[in-house]
């Protein structure tokens, strides 16, 4: 029996007319039409000489055909690589150093900067368009729809997504098909989906939440997904009279809240909305459900893990909280120093212990082993602390992500970024509360003797080499920087003497 994820997938297809994704003004496609065209995009990449074990790069926009390259990488036995459409050339060559991917698929209008960016490290080049134009969309049109889908190991890697470092240096997180099997199974368990459900697909397609949070638990229920582009705030309010189920990052449903149209009846055919990839406020959570009377179900994952947490289905939502490990899952709270588990009430650091959890980091050994303690458990980094009902509660992270717009911004990256400038002596980036991302990125920097700080001009620097996402909102001058008796930034007092800076 294969381990294929793909041939779980295949083996759930009852009705091949079954409808799986509408794309508005791009037409509609049954479950007959995903088997199809993954089938045929399978070929072309078999084709192009991708062979099992193979990294496949992929830095495009969002549309159908994203999905069915996934698919196909799955049943080639390639590793599927997502990377952000936002990242520059000099960020992409990094990861294709790195991962070494046999392919790369990228949009037309970005080759030849990325050509001349990796130069003789290029590796074979492909196009993927919106509008249908690609090489790779021409070679798979001309494919037979028949594929043979290849075993391959439960463990054997499906995809490598990459996630940043307090040292600036982007990891690769290696997941199997198991890891992500077992977690999309659990999800369309816990949160009851079946062939009736139909999700609004409003999220980018580039990391978890968005591709194998959202597609896969359609996928392995039978379900089916409106597919937008891209999150607008009017095309969402006319897909949501169609839908039963939107996943959503925390700024979703504060821009739906902005918006006066949204309100009960909006909402009234709708099954459930889920938020996730960054802390939604309890505010918000209770603001939502007196306006639309749902109650937000909010649930806590990371790239390493895919999804770790649940609030509960039936039963109570709430707010701030992150409900209780999935099926299969163990979440314990420990001692950050020992991994000693703590009682519950008391804060320490997450870890678990899963078939979610993921295989380690690409090509670093001694990373991976630094995050596992002896006894197999991870640990995620995020501080939390289990209440007396069991509900799990994040209250902090050890490290200084910043989580903005649910992209994930590590400090030390910017940080390195703004050194770099001729004007900035030292910085120190933060997140500060804000009402529409989250956390908005901050940078707090010491000029140069002599030097002037100029906020227009620093984003300036800042633009060829670091994606927009990352790019501070905020630059703030000081004379120096408050640090403790060994010398380290204390961006714990930065945070309190800025926290209302965009909250005014």
């Amino acid at each position: 029996m294969t381990g294929n994820l793909f041939a779980t997938i295949a083996g759930m297809v009852d009705d091949p007319q079954a409808p799986f994704a509408r794309v508005p003004g791009g037409g509609s496609f049954t479950y007959g039409d995903m088997l199809a065209w993954s089938g045929r995009y399978a070929n072309a990449l078999t084709k192009l000489g991708v062979k099992k074990g193979d990294r496949i790069a992929v830095q495009t926009g969002k549309h159908v055909d994203c999905v069915w390259t996934y698919l196909a990488c799955l049943r080639c036995g390639a590793i599927y690589l997502p990377l952000n459409p936002a990242y520059t050339p000099s960020e992409v060559a990094y990861f294709v150093n790195d991962a070494e991917p046999g392919l790369l698929i990228c949009e037309a209008a970005g080759c030849s900067v990325l050509h001349a960016e990796l130069g003789a490290r290029a590796p074979l080049i492909e196009t993927l368009e919106a509008d249908g134009s690609g090489s790779l969309q021409s070679l798979a049109s001309m494919q037979a729809a028949g594929f043979a889908t290849l075993p391959v190991d439960g463990d054997d890697l499906a995809a490598i997504l990459y996630t940043s470092g307090t040292t600036g240096r982007s990891k690769g997180a290696m997941i199997s098909h198991e890891n992500l099997r077992s977690n999309a199974l659990a999800l369309v368990d816990v949160w009851r989906f079946d062939a009736s459900d139909v999700l609004l697909h409003a999220l980018p397609i580039f990391h978890t939440h968005g591709l194998f949070v959202a597609i896969n638990t359609v996928l392995l229920s039978g379900a089916s997904m409106i597919f937008l582009p891209k999150f607008e705030v009017t095309a969402v309010m006319a897909a949501l009279p169609q839908v039963t189920v939107m996943m959503g990052v925390p700024t979703f449903y504060s821009r739906l809240l902005a918006e006066p149209r949204f309100d009960q009846q909006t909402a009234q055919h709708m099954r459930l909305f889920i938020s996730g990839s960054a802390p939604l406020s309890a505010e918000t959570h209770r603001i939502f459900t007196a306006r639309t009377g749902h109650a937000i179900l909010e649930r806590y994952g990371m790239t390493e893990t895919n999804m770790i947490t649940s609030n509960p289905y039936a039963g109570e939502r709430r707010p701030g909280a992150v409900g209780f490990a999935l099926p299969g899952v163990t979440v314990r709270i420990a001692d950050p120093a020992t991994g000693k588990p703590f009682a519950d009430g008391e804060i320490g650091v997450i870890e678990l212990k899963g078939p979610n959890v993921f295989k380690g980091y690409w090509r670093m050994p001694e990373k991976t082993a630094e995050e596992f303690r002896p006894d197999g458990f991870f640990i995620t980094g995020d501080l939390g602390y289990v209440d007396p009902d069991g509900y799990i509660t994040i209250s902090g992270r050890a490290k200084d992500l910043i989580i903005s717009g649910g992209f994930n911004v590590y400090p030390a990256e910017i940080e390195n970024a703004l050194d770099a400038l001729p004007a900035i002596a030292e910085s120190a980036v933060i997140g500060l509360p804000h009402p529409d991302f989250g956390e908005a990125v901050t940078a707090v920097v010491v000029a140069r003797q002599g030097a002037a700080i100029s906020e227009t001009e620093i984003r300036g620097g800042l633009e060829p080499v670091l994606a927009r996402f990352k790019l501070p909102k905020r630059v703030i001058a000081m004379d120096t920087l408050p640090r403790n008796a060994m010398g380290k930034v204390q961006k714990k007092a930065l945070r309190e003497k800025f926290a209302s800076l965009f909250l005014t």
